[in-house]
């Protein structure tokens, strides 16, 4: 079942003892990670620069539909911006649950895929009333338009305190964040046109509040004071703490 959408990917409730496993570390793996398994070693196409192995960490090729572990070898399955790409999001989804007791997972949004682009992302996702929906791409038609990927992913994080607040108030706007104990639900290719509507042609006004639920202005202070916070503490660790 999911558990929640957390805010980050190191917002994680991992237990120092836990055994983690990473799914596609690619070029940049989560610390947490014991083991990191990788299908990719030759070509960067599926990533976004050379592949990377922390210190401490295991690291095997292996394909994520197919993963060469015992069943629950792992107490805890990390897998950030890999399913996008896979042939057999199914299967690649069954062997994370088989493997694993808990896990965390990380698309690209349905916002995320318009704004960022990927000619190897083979689907689009989006989370909708805690499932998460898969759609071709390729059959839906998708048309690549101005990929801002640099701007939302690389300078507004780095250097706007008020993209970061919006990331940490509305962390699923650009990515799908799901952390889950034994599975989550999920549908591929879903039929329903009440869920194929959100994925192309006209974002509607009214579907507000069924992908970003409306919060009293009380719950608005404690989250943008909780991000600012957050962010806070980012900064001193990364401005102040570094330089000494």
């Amino acid at each position: 079942m999911k558990i929640r959408n957390p805010k980050n990917r190191f917002d994680l409730r991992i237990k120092k003892s836990d055994r983690v496993l990473e799914v596609g570390g690619g070029h940049n793996p989560h610390h947490r990670a014991n083991v990191v398994v990788d299908k990719y070693t030759e070509s960067n196409f599926h990533r976004s620069g050379d592949l990377k192995v922390l210190k401490k960490q295991t690291f095997l090729e292996a394909d994520g539909e197919s993963l060469p572990f015992k069943d629950k070898e792992f107490d805890y399955v990390i897998c950030c911006h890999v399913l996008e790409h896979a042939e057999d999001p199914a299967k690649f989804l069954s062997e994370q649950f088989r493997v694993a007791k808990r896990g965390y997972l990380e698309t690209p949004s349905l916002l995320g895929e318009y704004l960022f682009p990927r000619i190897s992302h083979k689907w689009i996702l989006n989370e909708f009333r805690d499932v998460l929906y898969l759609v071709d791409k390729q059959k839906m038609g998708f048309i690549y338009g101005y990929d801002l990927g640099e701007l939302v992913q690389d300078y507004l994080p780095t250097h706007s305190i008020g993209f970061k607040m919006v990331e940490r108030t509305h962390p699923n706007l650009i990515n799908v964040r799901i952390e889950w104990d034994t599975d989550f639900a999920y549908v591929i290719e879903p039929q329903d046109p009440e869920i194929r509507k959100y994925f192309s042609g006209k974002w509607d006004l009214s579907w507000g509040d069924a992908f970003f639920p409306h919060k009293t202005l009380f719950q608005e202070f404690k989250d943008a004071s909780s991000a600012f916070l957050d962010i806070s503490k980012s900064v001193f660790k990364s401005k102040v703490l570094k330089k000494k």
